[in-house]
């Protein structure tokens, strides 16, 4: 049997960072440095300050390169803790891309570039943004139709292409950009796809537009960008040439999963809310909550909060045991972004009118936790493989 229970120190922290988001995260929820297109740096900074001076920044990163040294399973405990509030996140710079980004230059970066790159991440002085997504046939669920290309030219290559939905790349504070790009040799031979590192100023990588998009969580929000004879040297490859697609399951399983920890957390305080709403409301001689009609959908809540969180804490000891955890991560994704997304849509209807608006954060996150199902992977995309493994008896 699986024994989940975490250490007295681990339970001092997880209760550490719970306290620290309800009484220094929380009032800053309506800070007017957010809009559509995510908050603001200036406001990262001031919660990255906070998260720093509760010596809580940065859990998940090695402690020789600025963090806390957490495993996974510590890990589940403390981003669901951490983003009972949509800000938490990012006062424990453990918001996407950048908690996957330290996963990867941990294992795959040389020490020279996690010293140019790791530390200053881990220390939350810089943002990273992933350049994987395409538009117009490109690269998506299917990363082999990857249209841009980086082309070996002597002591570098040069990076031309188009890709879209970046994340973060929006705003001030970036400090890297990691690219994903088709490789070719100096006469056109292709290579395999290849992941190359560049500070955050670089000649030739254009942002075309801002896309307005459903959620508002990400600093620097969503944009389409354009490479026009970006020059990379050569020892800025992430690992060796033509190995992009495999450093890339690396950052994927963990990520995935991280996501399932950190909506968790909002998941909760949705529920929290409509619960509260529930026992006070009164409509037809008694609180709302004891209608089986709102009753049965709180407890439909919690069932799945509980499979939710089992299925994380699961995967997040398979990854702990050494395994790759790839087919675990996926079957978690899937499941925990559904079922957090049948939370948030049930708080919803039990809190009516009042779900509708922006006086709870249920409306916000209700907004925020449906691009869930669709990156890292469609639900669809995932249950594709996983039908494929099936049939062929893996």
């Amino acid at each position: 049997m699986i024994d989940f229970s975490p250490s007295e120190d681990l339970q001092a922290l997880t209760k550490k960072v719970a306290n620290f988001v309800r009484e220094e995260i929380v009032p800053m929820e309506n800070d007017p440095r957010q809009g559509p297109h995510g908050p603001e740096e200036s406001l990262r900074q001031d919660l990255v300050s906070k998260g720093r001076e509760a010596g809580l920044l940065t859990p998940h990163a090695p402690v020789e390169w600025g963090g806390l040294g957490l495993d996974n399973m510590g890990n589940a405990l403390v981003f669901e803790a951490a983003c009972y509030s949509p800000l938490g996140a990012l006062a424990l710079n453990i918001q996407a891309p950048d908690e996957g980004n330290v996963h990867l230059l941990d294992k795959v970066a040389t020490d020279e570039q996690k010293d140019r790159w790791l530390r200053p991440l881990s220390e939350g002085r810089i943002r990273t943004v992933f350049h994987m997504t395409e538009p117009d046939g490109g690269a998506g669920s299917d990363p082999s139709l990857m249209k841009t290309v980086a082309k070996d030219d002597g002591d570098s290559y040069v990076i031309n292409g188009r890709k879209w939905l970046i994340s973060g790349i929006g705003a001030p504070g970036v400090g890297l950009n990691i690219i994903m790009a088709k490789t070719e040799s100096v006469s056109g031979e292709e290579l395999g796809a290849s992941m190359f590192l560049l500070d955050g100023d670089v000649p030739g990588m254009k942002i075309v537009r801002t896309l307005d998009t459903m959620d508002s969580n990400t600093v620097g929000a969503h944009c389409e960008v354009t490479y026009d004879d970006v020059r990379v040297p050569k020892d800025q490859i992430l690992g060796e040439p033509g190995k992009g697609f495999r450093y890339a399951q690396i950052r994927l399983a963990p990520a995935r999963l991280t996501h399932c920890m950190r909506w968790l957390g909002q998941a909760v305080r949705c529920q929290e809310i409509a619960v509260d709403y529930a026992r006070e409301r009164v409509a037809f001689g008694k609180p709302i909550g004891e209608h089986e009609g709102v009753g049965f959908q709180l407890a439909d809540n919690e069932t799945d909060l509980h499979l939710a969180r089992l299925s994380t804490w699961h995967c997040a000891w398979i990854l702990d045991q050494g395994q790759k955890g790839r087919r675990e991560s996926s079957l978690a994704k899937v499941f925990v972004s559904e079922a957090l997304s049948r939370v948030v849509d049930r708080c919803v209807q039990v809190l009516g009118g009042l779900g509708i608006t922006a006086d709870t954060i249920v409306e916000r996150t209700y907004r925020d936790i449906r691009a869930f199902r669709i990156y890292d992977g469609p639900s669809e995309v995932h249950r594709w493989a996983q039908a494929r493994d099936i049939m062929r008896g893996a």
